[in-house]
């Protein structure tokens, strides 16, 4: 791993209206991890999520990610420097083919060639997408949509994948095989940043884990710590 993080929130401060939602939260994420952030309803974990993407503008605090302070710059920049989300809810364009939803992730792209060649390995990693390719997004189930936001994402090469509770909504069987697959992705060279309820399940996959609670981090640690954790196992777990 490289020494320096991929990713690093100091101290970031962020509002809605009067509401203090995230307070003081720091972070970082290291090049080839999988760094998982937990957290109930209402925690700040989307709010994390959107700080870090740029949707929303903290007060105070900084965002890093590869060594440049990003927190001032739009969505575009940081996408183009190299991050891409799949969205809570998947969010695929419902009225385009399979295919067309692949594309749209490589729309920064010039590089034909290497589009070429992530397209044949997403659908290598989904074959199940590759039997639909020419069927509507919206006609798929509610796991091959998850398949498909997930290949979207890969389409635009990102150094940092940002997931938003990828379980939400899912079977627990498919729920499983998400999180195979998203270990899978790491595994190819990708740095994966999963924000989720599914404690149990996020910490099962990933190298460390932070939680938040009413806007805080109140844990930090590697992940198995985690999940021997007393605090954790009564509150996130239920053990």
């Amino acid at each position: 791993m490289d020494q320096s993080p991929l990713l690093r929130l100091k101290q970031i401060n962020t509002f809605y209206g009067p509401i203090h939602i995230l307070q003081e939260v720091s972070l970082e994420i290291y090049q080839g991890e999988i760094v998982c952030l937990l957290g109930g309803n209402a925690s700040g974990k989307s709010t994390t999520l959107k700080t870090i993407l740029g949707i929303v503008k903290p007060a105070s605090g900084v965002v890093e990610f590869r060594g440049e302070a990003v927190q001032d710059r739009p969505t575009s920049y940081r996408v183009e420097r190299g991050m891409a989300v799949v969205p809570e809810n998947r969010r695929i364009f419902g009225a385009m083919s399979v295919l067309e939803n692949l594309q749209m992730g490589a729309y920064l792209r010039r590089d034909t060639a290497g589009i070429r060649e992530d397209l044949d390995r997403v659908l290598a990693l989904f074959p199940r997408l590759k039997q639909r390719l020419n069927q509507a997004g919206g006609t798929l189930s509610g796991g091959e949509q998850q398949m498909l936001a997930m290949g979207r994402a890969l389409m635009a090469r990102p150094k940092l994948l940002l997931m938003d509770e990828p379980s939400m909504g899912l079977a627990p069987l498919l729920v499983e095989q998400n999180f195979e697959i998203i270990q899978q992705i790491n595994q190819q060279g990708v740095t994966v940043f999963v924000v989720e309820q599914n404690a149990a399940m996020a910490l099962s996959i990933a190298h460390r884990g932070y939680v938040l609670q009413t806007g805080r981090v109140v844990l930090a640690d590697r992940a198995e710590n985690l999940l021997n954790n007393e605090l954790m196992r009564k509150a996130y777990l239920g053990r």
